[in-house]
């Protein structure tokens, strides 16, 4: 018996120094949540990032623990994949002529506002490789709620 636990624990040690990527979002009330992407359910929160991060560690283990006791199937980290940062979306004519006019309203390329809206609607901060956030007059291009409510009308939703 004592055999088995000890090769259990040396099985979770050994999924415990896997580099799983691990999430951390501040709560809109305070504190911190911090879950491991590639553990389902696998999660917890804590008062400080710091803490949170603790926190998480014991989360882990007791995930893989259960994982292990039952049998399930416990994903190991996805590598980074490489991406080329293009990709081709196909639109209507109509969508993608209110598209053009939009951008060229606010001054900056289709390109450009699309990426930054892109970036807006995932809760990132992105602006394509030299491109900046700025529009041609030297002014910010934010993406605000009414920017992004402006791009769901154009998309029909």
């Amino acid at each position: 018996m004592k055999e088995s636990v000890k090769n259990m624990e040396k099985k979770v040690d050994y999924y415990l120094s896997l580099p799983y990527a691990r999430e951390l979002i501040p709560e809109p009330e305070g504190g911190w949540f911090v879950r491991i992407k590639e553990l389902p359910g696998c999660m917890s929160q804590g008062d400080t990032p710091e803490e949170a991060m603790a926190m998480i560690e014991d989360a882990m283990c007791g995930w893989i623990e259960v994982a292990l006791s039952t049998g399930s199937a416990i994903p190991e980290p996805r590598l980074e994949e490489e991406y080329s940062g293009k990709f081709v979306v196909r639109v209507p004519k109509s969508l993608h002529r209110k598209l053009v006019e939009t951008a060229t309203r606010d001054g900056v390329s289709l390109n450009q506002w699309i990426n930054t809206a892109l970036a807006e609607a995932v809760g990132g901060s992105y602006s394509a490789k030299g491109s900046g956030d700025v529009n041609k007059q030297g002014n910010r291009f934010p993406i605000n709620d009414e920017k992004l409510k402006e791009m769901r009308v154009l998309m029909g939703d």
